[in-house]
């Protein structure tokens, strides 16, 4: 078996072995003379044995390009043949557009926490509509629980959610369901506990930096390899794995002031293999940045990722739900339909206005007419908007059913791609909190404090006192789901809401038209009712706390226009009267079809 290394800056690179072969003598290195800075060395290794690499006679380190890290971050590699794993299932691939995404953090979405536990719950997400499971990040962090984003080892599997035969079997059983599956990974940071990449080589620079701290070397001297380090680590998900797609975190954080951007390397690389494999792959981007450029085709200057998150949307729909005006949704809360209309019909809200968050203007407009709209995501509750909160408490915490309704109408029947957080299709109790298990007692210190000065320039809900300790082991166990709650009241007629219009969805080719010209929005600021038409389907929603009368008809004044009927409605069926106005009680929705 060939053992491969970056490693510029040693002197003499050996491969120990650890575990069952502990007692067997390191073999030294040797430079490769095709490829500065690399050592490699061939020795008789089988699946599951393990080693690591000693730099200049210095500490045992393990593989940077590990694919299992059996004892977990600092421990030594352990040899994964990808080959050996037996797919029962063949696929062919499922596309971004029409698609639904359920983001599920796997250390919570079951009391186990573990892939064959939560394999055991995908079904339900068959039966709710879904079409893709969006994974959390799954790459090994200090201790059992956390959220994942401070890995250390971009091609490994955490081990006690069930390394990467666990995840295989997972995809697989998605796969057999007829469920495509993305993965959640980071680029941007890596976590500071364990980490052995700076031992290597030049993988961060103090050129640029994040709120991590140093930034991964992207356009420094030595950022060649990393940019392959991160490339290669990205292919290997979605070759080894079979993964449909990957959701790359904070995009924005990618310091790189080199031509071509990493981000449009990535694309190139992740449409090459595509081809290859024959089946369709996807990079969703996490940006706050607002540009165009992100989505837009690397031969017309663009990045070339397939989608990004748009948080425009969920700010204006959450200020729209909730009257909150604090932090970054003060621009939103100023008129919270006018910007939930401008997002539904534009994409971004701010497009080159002024942002009183940023101080200054922020993005620039998004053409839908060249930018299909499938390349936004949709969403009312993420993990971050949802968990950045003191007490990371969901909107089913403070909106009745009907609000709960209307957000799920207008998240299922926008334009964009739709999005749900674990839970919300029946309105989970379960608050969903910033936990860890650092085993470092002065990061857990730090980490409890910089979260405590977020909470308090938010002005988050709560006293500081009732704010969660994220080393608490209970703050993960009350973010685990109670799965008792979906056949409890109102769970149970919310789950059926979503299951209804996400039934709609698939078989209404109006609510995946990407034509912007056939998606309007009318509204009513003060008597706070809202229309959104996707072509002859309408869905009107009333957020205020009386009648409102909600003109839904296409003909003249007067007139009812084409018949319409009830597709769907929450808390109950109702038509337009004769005049083609629709009487909206308080906190109800109605969607409307010829």
């Amino acid at each position: 078996m060939l053992f491969e290394v970056w490693a510029p800056r040693a002197g003499q690179v050996a491969l120990q072995w650890a575990g069952d072969r502990a007692g067997a003598p390191p073999i030294p290195m040797e430079r490769d003379d095709e490829r500065a800075g690399w050592w490699r060395a061939e020795a008789p290794a089988v699946d599951g044995d393990r080693y690591a690499f000693r730099l200049d006679g210095g500490p045992p380190l393990p593989d940077p390009r590990a694919a299992r890290l059996p004892d977990g971050p600092g421990g030594p590699a352990a040899v994964v043949e990808h080959d050996r794993f037996g797919w029962r299932h063949p696929w062919a691939g499922r596309p971004l557009p029409g698609a639904v995404l359920y983001e599920l953090h796997l250390g919570t979405y079951t009391p186990e926490g573990t892939f064959d536990a939560a394999t055991g719950r995908l079904r339900h997400l068959v039966d709710l509509g879904i079409t893709h499971v969006e994974l959390m990040p799954v790459c090994p962090f200090p201790g059992t629980h956390g959220w994942g984003y401070d890995g250390i080892a971009p091609w490994a599997v955490h081990e006690p959610y069930g390394g990467p035969e666990g995840l295989k079997r997972f995809v697989d059983a998605a796969h057999g369901l007829g469920l495509g599956v993305v993965l959640d990974v980071v680029h941007n940071h890596l976590g500071p506990s364990g980490n052995p990449l700076p031992a290597f080589g030049p993988y961060f620079t103090d050129t640029h930096r994040t709120p991590w701290g140093a930034a991964v070397n992207l356009d420094a001297p030595g950022s060649d390899e990393v940019r392959g380090y991160f490339i290669g680590s990205a292919l290997a998900w979605l070759r080894d794995y079979r993964l449909d797609g990957l959701r790359l975190d904070a995009v924005h954080a990618l310091h790189d002031d080199r031509s071509p951007h990493f981000l449009a390397k990535l694309s190139a690389a992740v449409d090459g293999l595509s081809a290859r494999l024959g089946r369709p792959l996807f990079l969703i981007a996490e940006s706050d940045l607002n540009d165009p450029r992100t989505t837009l085709p690397r031969e017309r200057g663009g990045q070339g990722l397939h989608a990004q998150w748009n948080d425009d949307f969920h700010h204006a729909l959450h200020t729209a739900l909730t009257g909150e005006s604090q932090g970054y949704y003060a621009d939103f809360a100023q008129a919270p339909l006018a910007a939930l209309a401008k997002t539904l019909t534009g994409g971004f809200f701010h497009d080159g206005t002024f942002s009183t968050f940023r101080g200054r203007a922020h993005g620039a407009p998004l053409d839908l007419h060249t930018t299909p709209a499938y390349r936004l995501l949709a969403y009312a509750q993420t993990h971050d908007q949802v968990g950045n909160r003191a007490l990371g408490d969901r909107l089913a915490a403070h909106l009745p059913a009907g609000l709960l309704a209307c957000a799920a109408a207008l998240v299922l029947c926008a334009p964009f791609t739709p999005m749900l957080f674990m839970g919300e299709e029946w309105a989970a109790t379960t608050p969903w909190q910033y936990f860890t298990d650092h085993t470092d007692p002065e990061l857990a210190e730090a980490v409890r404090a910089g979260r405590r000065r977020e909470f308090a320039a938010h002005d988050w809900a709560g006293e500081s006192a009732e704010w969660p300790d994220p080393q608490d082991p209970a703050t993960r166990d009350r973010c685990v789901l109670d799965w008792s709650e979906p056949v409890l009241e109102p769970h149970t007629s919310l789950l059926a809401w979503h299951r209804t219009l996400l039934t709609l969805r698939h078989e209404l080719p109006a609510l995946t038209d990407p034509d912007p010209r056939h998606t309007e929005v009318a509204f009513d600021e003060d008597a706070r009712w809202l229309l959104l038409r996707r072509g002859p389907v309408r869905v009107a929603v009333n957020l205020g706390r009386s009648t409102a009368a909600v003109p839904v008809a296409d003909g003249p004044a007067g007139t009812a226009g084409p018949a319409l009927q009830v597709l769907a409605g929450w808390p109950e069926a109702r038509l337009p009267g004769a005049d083609g106005v629709l009487r909206l009680p308080p906190e109800s929705v109605v969607v409307l079809g010829p």
